[in-house]
């Protein structure tokens, strides 16, 4: 007859010990790493997240129209980016020019700022791209003159217009009927989006929940059109804002700009936290403020 054996309470105490002190190497060694692994990838996808919303403000500041930034608070910023700009004819061509001007094509198109303007050529190739229903903008020395009054943006009716002769320049604008202001330098227009026009960035709701993650979100706003007043606070939330991030601890933008200078410098600070990890990141956007 075959005995059967079980453990004895020796062996039992022994498997017991055994497998404490792995829970204890577990604990000491192994969790330690696995959790440094999981904060290391969560710092990871927070620095990738709040490098490329800086990136993304970073893009609509240099390209901005001149002395279009506006601040209200740090907490956001208002902007008027480009999709195009070029420089326009400032003067008759002499050369090419039919005489008497048989017909608005057979003769260059100048843009005067001293006379209605309805057309103009473009002098060498067109920076980024333009098309009907856009705007064309010359001469924003003051932010508010792009925003409000219009005295200084007219409608693109067509961004190539016929011309007899390819020398008048790389293509015709065709424009609303606008006496543009005095002022601009060395012939440069920009041109901005008719389904964009200003655009304005929110940082909303930053701060801290109890498990350490960022509360806020930083917004992009576009398409709402041209506000005349400065404004005197950051707009509040709404659904069809573009989100850039989430997760937002904190952010700030300040933006400094010396009178009658030909640059500003915007600061950009965005800082994002995930279960107790944070990333702060700042960043500088050079502005190019000579119309």
């Amino acid at each position: 007859m075959t005995r059967s054996r079980g453990f004895s309470l020796v062996e039992l105490i022994l498997v017991i010990v055994v497998l404490g002190v792995l829970a204890g190497v577990v604990t000491v060694f192994v969790r330690p790493a696995v959790q440094g692994f999981i904060a290391q990838r969560h710092r990871s996808e927070l620095q990738s997240a709040a490098q490329g919303a800086l990136q993304a403000m970073q893009r609509d500041i240099r390209s901005a129209v001149p002395n279009s930034i506006r601040t209200p608070s740090d907490q956001c910023f208002e902007l008027v980016p480009t999709v195009g700009g070029g420089r326009y004819r400032m003067a008759p061509d002499t050369v090419n020019d039919t005489a008497g001007c048989a017909s608005a094509a057979s003769c260059s198109a100048v843009l005067d700022p001293g006379s209605l303007t309805q057309r103009f050529d473009v002098l060498g190739p067109l920076n980024g791209t333009a098309a009907s229903n856009d705007f064309v903008v010359v001469g924003n020395q003051n932010g508010n003159e792009v925003y409000g009054n219009g005295i200084n943006r007219s409608v693109i009716t067509s961004p190539n217009e016929a011309m007899d002769k390819p020398a008048f320049g790389s293509q015709r604008f065709a424009i609303t009927p606008i006496q543009f202001p005095n002022g601009g330098f060395g012939g440069r227009f920009q041109v901005v989006s008719g389904s964009e026009q200003a655009v304005f960035y929110v940082c909303s709701g930053a701060g801290l929940d109890a498990a350490g993650n960022g509360t806020g979100q930083l917004l992009r706003r576009s398409a709402y059109g041209f506000n005349a007043s400065y404004p005197s606070s950051c707009p509040a939330a709404a659904a069809a804002d573009a989100v850039l991030a989430t997760r937002v601890s904190a952010c700030s933008f300040e933006y400094s700009q010396a009178a009658l200078t030909e640059y500003g410098l915007m600061s950009l600070r965005l800082e994002l936290s995930r279960d107790g990890e944070a990333v702060s990141l700042q960043l500088g956007a050079m502005v190019a403020n000579i119309p």
